[in-house]
């Protein structure tokens, strides 16, 4: 069954925009808040770029090829294991637990900071560092938690 095996936020406090790294801190537990992304995170707004979420056979990948892949250091927020890319789309709803729902949006792209931050070219990276994502139904997220493909009907 897929799991939630990662959870990074940008804390609001300290540096937002380090030279070498991303400023993640990685946590057991989150919240997710509606139309916003991860409570007490400096990238929670509303739109369509609420959550990064990326899948850990992807992590595997990267992490194989050099990528620094520690919690948050691809930039990411959620990290699941047990869902396949194939199985994956925008407009794709997962529950996140019990109450929780996020809704995948457009591929996330890399970018120049990513390039600098990574040590990786910006195309050795396209199309495989996950969604960007916003969340449709608040709630409590944590490590281990089960993820579902929610039927919309």
């Amino acid at each position: 069954m897929p799991r939630v095996v990662s959870i990074a936020y940008k804390p609001t406090d300290g540096d937002q925009h380090p030279e070498n790294h991303y400023s993640r801190v990685a946590t057991v537990r989150a919240t997710l808040v509606a139309d916003r992304g991860i409570a007490r995170d400096a990238k929670a707004r509303p739109g369509d770029r609420q959550l990064n979420v990326m899948l850990a056979e992807t992590v595997r990948q990267l992490n194989a090829e050099g990528f620094h892949t520690a919690p948050g250091e691809l930039g990411e927020q959620l990290v699941i294991d047990g869902l396949t890319a194939t199985a994956l789309a925008p407009g794709t709803r997962l529950r996140l637990g019990d109450s929780a729902i996020i809704e995948l949006g457009n591929p996330r792209e890399p970018c120049a900071r990513f390039e600098r931050v990574q040590g990786h070219s910006i195309a050795s990276a396209v199309g495989r560092i996950g969604f960007m994502a916003r969340v449709i139904v608040g709630g409590d997220v944590a490590l281990g938690m089960k993820v579902q493909i929610e039927t919309i009907s």
